[in-house]
């Protein structure tokens, strides 16, 4: 079905086209029967998929990056279409627009998608207050759905009181969210990538581990990182996922290079980060070096270019205990979800 609309949808501007799928995603589950509907075709249920990892319990693997739903709008409509967990963001304190459009490219002739989106969202307190009026009315199988908050800096704060901001979003969040995700990995908020360094990057998930108990709970702890890292830079987050006690790494986010790209120039020199196909390799080589090098000590989210159920599987199979889809989502469609669950399930 996707396969047939799929050819109309990319002749339009991708954010547009967003907008316009997931408006009409929500009306078809407000009417009576639309979410059991979505479920019946696309959602695999089965006790082999669940999987227990940083001590949540997700019923598959299978599971939503952040960007695509960045103000927490399509919870219970990502999970009716099979995802195992959504996680909402990149959330910032303060509301922003995020960078001039057009901002986002696709890049068919890579399978791939080009975004300087910027961090665009309404802002933590309207995310958080969406996120728990979702806890509260969800209902059935949704009431158990795993949501993580995707949490960044806004673009007008300086490097240096950036971990104001994370604290900001961290205690807004901390009451509607199962975990959160550090992101210092976009390429698309100046001087982002900076607090990757070691010592700032230490500073900052010292302090939310610091603030990380409220009543006796405590949220596990993720750190999104590029996968434009040197070796010697992966060696430094396996120290400081140890050194920080944080729950694990989710690998890996966009990518600035444009290396081996089909695409014409026009295209593939738009500024942004590059997601899809392209990534595929690199970021399952990013997973296998991190989980060999830590000995399997933490746990590895694997997300980046995940177009079918061998790549979700190879990830997997490299050191991954549970993987994301975003482009590969937009280019396959929901089949997609139900294809890696299956082929997760005939592996066994």
């Amino acid at each position: 079905m996707y396969s047939l609309i799929k050819p109309l949808l990319f002749k339009f501007d991708p954010e547009v086209v967003h907008y316009f799928v997931t408006a009409n995603l929500k009306r078809f589950n407000r009417f009576p029967g639309g979410g059991a509907l979505s479920r019946g075709i696309w959602d695999v249920e089965h006790p082999s998929l669940e999987k227990e990892v940083f001590g949540l319990k997700f019923k598959n693997p299978v599971g939503l990056a952040a960007g695509f739903d960045k103000n927490g709008e399509l919870m219970g409509e990502m999970a009716n279409l099979g995802f195992g967990f959504v996680e909402v963001g990149t959330v910032t304190p303060l509301p922003q627009p995020g960078n001039e459009k057009p901002r986002m490219f696709r890049l068919p002739n890579d399978g791939g998608l080009i975004n300087r989106m910027g961090f665009n969202n309404l802002g933590v307190d309207v995310v958080a207050e969406r996120l728990a009026a979702f806890r509260k009315n969800a209902k059935g199988k949704n009431k158990q759905l795993i949501i993580g908050g995707n949490i960044g800096k806004n673009k007008i704060t300086p490097n240096e009181d950036a971990v104001s901001d994370y604290i900001k979003c961290f205690d807004r969040l901390f009451d509607v969210v199962d975990y959160f995700v550090v992101n210092v990995s976009s390429p698309n908020t100046p001087g982002l990538r900076a607090l990757q360094e070691k010592e700032p990057l230490m500073a900052l998930l010292n302090t939310l581990q610091q603030r990380n108990s409220k009543n006796g709970i405590s949220r596990p702890i993720l750190l999104k990182i590029a996968p434009d890292l040197t070796n010697e830079q992966l060696d430094d987050i396996v120290e400081i996922v140890q050194g920080t006690g944080i729950a694990g790494i989710i690998a890996t986010n966009t990518t600035i290079s444009r290396e081996n790209l089909a695409s014409q120039d026009s295209l593939k020199n738009e500024m942004g980060g590059l997601s899809g196909k392209p990534l595929t390799q690199r970021s399952t080589e990013v997973i296998k070096y991190l989980s060999e090098k830590s000995n399997g000590t933490f746990p590895i989210i694997g997300v980046g270019g995940i177009h079918s159920a061998e790549d979700a599987f190879e990830k997997l199979n490299a050191g991954a205990s549970l993987v994301q889809l975003y482009t590969g989502f937009i280019y396959e469609g929901p089949g997609l979800i139900k294809r890696i669950n299956k082929r997760i399930l005939s592996g066994l």
